[in-house]
């Protein structure tokens, strides 16, 4: 599977904004498509994920504000609204596949969230 990330960009904080990730190769083996996000200095971490059947999970920090979708098997969506400056990272999507046994990673997209 491989994966291109898209979407990230400026904003001003309190904006929106809508991360895609297309995902091309063994599309129909993908268990859980996630977002990470990694800021400056610090280590990545989960921001979301959905799996093949739908159910979601979210970090703490971002509930309420980002919601993660699949509109088809090859796109995943992280539409992150109510952005805060603690929101700039370099986001990255990740898929799971083949029984979860298999990982691939996009190259991120950088969102810069200004005060």
């Amino acid at each position: 599977v491989q994966l291109q990330a898209s979407g990230g960009g400026l904003v001003q904080a309190g904006g929106s904004l809508r991360l895609s990730c297309a995902a091309s190769g063994s599309i129909f083996s993908i268990n859980v498509m996630s977002w990470y996000r990694q800021p400056p200095g610090k280590q990545r971490e989960l921001v979301a994920g959905i799996t093949s059947g739908g159910a979601t999970n979210y970090a703490d920090s971002v509930k309420g504000r980002f919601t993660i979708s699949r509109d088809n098997v090859k796109t995943t969506y992280l539409q992150m609204n109510s952005l805060k400056p603690e929101d700039t990272a370099v986001y990255y999507c990740n898929a799971k596949y083949y029984s979860n046994k298999l990982t691939s990673w996009g190259q991120g997209t950088l969102v810069t969230v200004s005060s």
